[in-house]
């Protein structure tokens, strides 16, 4: 079908929007809290929303049952850049990305195989973050100076190649099967950028910190399309889409402060 030019705007902007954001977070806070940020449905939930808008919120709903699965494959795009962009600057960001890339392909092309349930979806990426947190373990944390002024050239490239994954997502999913479409939704639409414009101005060190606390984010991103798969069918899209937030947001402010209550644990401890 053809998308009105309204859809299109609106998927520039939103994903422009979205980035913007989590780059100044991870300025004025730090690259852990925006790597958790990152586990927060933002690519996803544009890519799976305008999906059902452009198709069928139905074609969306069994896209979403296999985006459950879909985020082992973006985990493993964090480890291979993480293994492959040690380097800073472009040589590490264009080794980084091979190496993220060439991951998530040959994970996605394992998973597209199988016909996951919800329930096999959701258990596959949660062993995954388990593995991956594991393996994390020993990559040190690292913070961001802060600096006076705004990068906007890297802000608006940051934007743009964004939105240009979102529109690429949401195109292949016109002509590729719920489940490859649904893979494609769980890449990594706003930390790929972040992570590029992140190791090209303050190098690899924050980009590790920012890969190593992103499967703990993972959770609220499981607990959207886990909601959207099962509501955009009876609420539609809108009303599925502010479920699917408001589950998200309950997941990560539970999650929040359950490292809070530990980390307060361990103080009193020592």
């Amino acid at each position: 079908m053809d998308v009105p030019l309204s859809w299109q705007l609106a998927k520039l902007l939103v994903s422009i929007g979205m980035v913007l954001g989590l780059g100044a977070i991870a300025v004025r806070v730090s690259p852990r809290v925006a790597g958790l940020l990152a586990g927060y449905p933002l690519g996803t939930a544009i890519a799976l929303f305008f999906i059902g808008l452009e198709l069928s919120p139905t074609f969306a709903a069994e896209s979403a049952v296999h985006t459950l699965a879909g985020f082992t494959a973006t985990l493993a795009l964090g480890g291979g850049y993480l293994l492959c962009g040690r380097r800073d600057g472009l040589p590490g960001v264009l080794a980084g990305t091979a190496g993220g890339l060439a991951a998530f392909l040959a994970t996605s092309l394992l998973l597209t195989q199988v016909e996951f349930t919800r329930l096999g979806g959701t258990l596959t990426t949660l062993v995954a973050i388990v593995a991956f947190l594991r393996l994390y373990r020993r990559v040190p944390d690292a913070r961001v100076a802060a600096r006076g002024t705004v990068a906007w050239p890297a802000l608006v490239l940051r934007g743009l190649l964004a939105a240009a994954i979102i529109f690429t997502i949401t195109g292949l999913a016109h002509v590729l099967p719920a489940a490859w479409a649904g893979v494609m939704a769980a890449f990594p639409v706003t930390m790929y950028p972040f992570l590029v414009i992140l190791h090209l101005t303050h190098g690899a060190a924050p980009v590790a910190t920012v890969i190593k606390h992103y499967p703990a984010g993972l959770g609220s991103l499981l607990a959207y399309a886990l909601c959207v798969s099962l509501t955009y069918d009876t609420l539609g899209l809108v009303l599925g889409t502010l479920s699917g937030f408001l589950v998200a947001t309950l997941w990560l402010l539970g999650w929040t402060r359950l490292q809070a209550w530990r980390a307060a644990r361990l103080t009193a401890s020592t």
